[in-house]
């Protein structure tokens, strides 16, 4: 037979559980909060490095060459053309490289501005700042997942979600 305790040793004993309890579910939620923003940061970081890339070209366009590529071939997955300036100290080239997507087809003529160092070229104006922050757009999609399953920040992630719908649909209609 156990002997029985007394009523003060079972409260403390029940304090103490109770006390152990709090504090183990307070380091898992911060646990869970810490693992769910760093995915979520990584997730932003990620668009936006992957967005900068063409972003770069099309947002600071100051000593940049400017001006028009007439698209007259598209093979594996490049569009290829003269190029026509139009920025003072640009030079006309025979063949620029534009990607080949979706909102390129031959025969014609697309705002451009080149990058340094080669034959490459992204989209100018409205157009080509919306299809370059794509990969942000998307991003922003995934991450509003992580931040309504794993932050459990409904609002937040509504937010998000809208700003990387409003981003991919812009961008689809001004391509």
């Amino acid at each position: 037979m156990i002997p029985a305790m007394p009523a003060s040793a079972s409260a403390a004993r029940s304090r103490q559980a109770s006390s152990v309890s709090s504090v183990s579910s307070a380091v898992l939620r911060f646990g869970r909060v810490a693992a769910m923003g760093t995915v979520t940061a990584l997730i932003l970081i990620a668009g936006v490095w992957a967005s900068w890339g063409s972003a770069q070209h099309v947002l600071l366009t100051k000593g940049r060459e400017r001006g028009t590529v007439e698209v007259t071939r598209c093979a594996d997955g490049w569009c290829s053309g003269p190029y026509a300036p139009v920025s003072a100290g640009s030079q006309a080239r025979g063949r620029v490289v534009l990607e080949d997507s979706v909102a390129v087809a031959e025969g014609r003529a697309y705002g451009v501005v080149l990058k340094p160092g080669g034959d490459g070229a992204v989209r100018a104006g409205a157009a080509g700042v919306l299809f370059a922050w794509v990969p942000l757009g998307g991003a922003l999609l995934l991450a509003s997942v992580v931040v309504a399953g794993g932050l459990r920040r409904a609002r937040a992630a509504w937010v998000m979600a809208g700003a990387g719908v409003a981003l991919l649909t812009a961008a689809f209609f001004a391509v």
